[in-house]
């Protein structure tokens, strides 16, 4: 019996996720917001599930990463590299504390590390269509941008870039290497593509 290919998962290009991680506006607590959560997502490959589960003390900014608790209740300390830490002690010195005024106003004490515009701990659904507008702003298809392309395009990146496999299923919290390896086939497709563009006999 011939096997099924599994659909290849959507991935941005480089330059479409350097738009991306660019189109909110900083200058604004939910515009931080929504940069530090990009960031944290690019910069870890997080489900969105994950991320949004968060607490404040789970940033453990001295040693550049957060505690993640995955699939079966599985701990793993994730490193976020620079930028996004930068964006988080942003988020948490500037931003978190105005959104986290409504729920005051409740008499309501937010776990969540990542809040809505009223202190309630952000939604799936509400990040959903954010990553949407965010999309339309920075020029890409907003039906080519999801959560969970970001966690795609997270592994994709990396193995491009010469990153082992088995270090990349520890950054996923994957428990079976066959899970990561749907993104060699996704990595191989790019250097296709490269291939075909570039080379004289491509």
């Amino acid at each position: 019996p011939t096997r099924v290919a599994r659909p290849l998962p959507k991935t941005l290009t480089g330059e479409q996720t350097a738009l991306l991680l660019a189109a909110p506006d900083r200058s604004t607590p939910r515009g931080r917001r929504d940069a530090a959560l990009l960031e944290v997502l690019y910069a870890s490959g997080l489900r969105i599930g994950e991320a949004l589960a968060l607490r404040p003390g789970d940033v453990d900014l001295a040693r550049g990463g957060v505690r993640v608790r995955g699939k079966g209740g599985k701990e793993r300390l994730v490193p976020i590299g620079a930028e996004a830490q930068h964006w988080l002690e942003r988020y948490l010195a500037e931003a978190r504390p105005v959104l986290a005024r409504g729920a005051a106003e409740r008499r309501a004490n937010p776990t969540a590390l990542f809040l809505g515009a009223s202190g309630e701990p952000w939604t799936r659904q509400q990040f959903w269509a954010r990553l949407k507008v965010l999309a339309a702003v920075a020029g890409i298809d907003p039906a080519k941008v999801t959560p969970h392309g970001l966690r795609h395009s997270f592994a994709t990146h990396l193995l491009n870039h010469g990153a082992d496999l088995r270090v990349v299923q520890m950054l996923l919290g994957h428990s079976s290497l066959s899970t990561t390896q749907i993104y060699t086939h996704v990595a191989r497709e790019g250097l296709k593509r490269l291939h075909a563009a570039h080379h004289p006999r491509g």
